[in-house]
């Protein structure tokens, strides 16, 4: 091969590695514990699948947790906010209001939500904790792909197929008994800073707030 096109083709297999490296992200300790968010009710688990109000297609996949306490396992999501830490695609502390943050960035006027709910045991519920802590941090364009993963190796979930189509695992998730689902539309701009922005201003004014009664 030509010693030119050898190193050009080596800058660009380099460059294709680079975009599947996820970086790493490893909140403090004291952060997650001071974070945790323990819901009410018996154990569960909800898939979210976010659909094309377009063509119908699947765009993300993310998994909630709901056990000892509630972990969302968002791979390669791009939803962040001040007062969730996160460990490698694992979102701690996600109260209700910040769990409606979240659904609100991802429903908008070019996607909807998919919810879908299963009631667990314990044992699962701690056993898919476990899982998605250790699974990350997940490259762009596989989040489907990891949530298959760690479903497949969950007792009671093996008959689910790993998968890359989100659809495809809403779609098998929708044939467990028991599961709830419903859909979430909203006609909210599709500019994703710009409510990441505003609530990030709403976290900071509740920040000044609970400093200012602490005094």
């Amino acid at each position: 091969m030509n010693p030119a096109l050898r190193l050009a083709t080596g800058l660009v297999l380099v460059g294709l590695l680079a975009g599947c490296v996820a970086e790493e992200v490893w909140a403090p300790e004291e952060a997650v514990q001071r974070a945790a968010y323990v819901p009410d009710g018996p154990p569960r688990v909800t898939l979210m699948t976010m659909v094309s109000n377009t063509n119908g297609s699947g765009g993300h996949s993310a998994l909630m947790i709901d056990g000892a306490q509630r972990v969302l396992f968002d791979p390669a999501g791009s939803w962040h906010h001040p007062l969730v830490p996160e460990r490698n695609d694992v979102l701690f502390g996600m109260s209700p209001q910040l769990y409606g943050f979240y659904m609100d960035y991802h429903a908008r006027e070019t996607y909807h939500v998919v919810v879908q709910e299963l009631a667990v045991t314990p044992e699962q519920a701690a056993h898919l904790s476990a899982l998605v802590q250790s699974e990350g941090p997940v490259p762009r364009a596989n989040c489907t792909r990891s949530i298959s993963d760690v479903l497949n190796q969950t007792p009671g979930f093996e008959g689910l197929d790993r998968t890359w189509f989100p659809n495809r695992l809403r779609q098998q998730f929708a044939s467990l008994p028991g599961v709830t689902e419903q859909i979430v539309y909203d006609d909210d701009s599709d500019d994703n800073l710009e409510l990441l922005q505003a609530q990030a201003r709403a976290a900071r004014s509740q920040e000044i707030a609970a400093a200012l009664a602490a005094n």
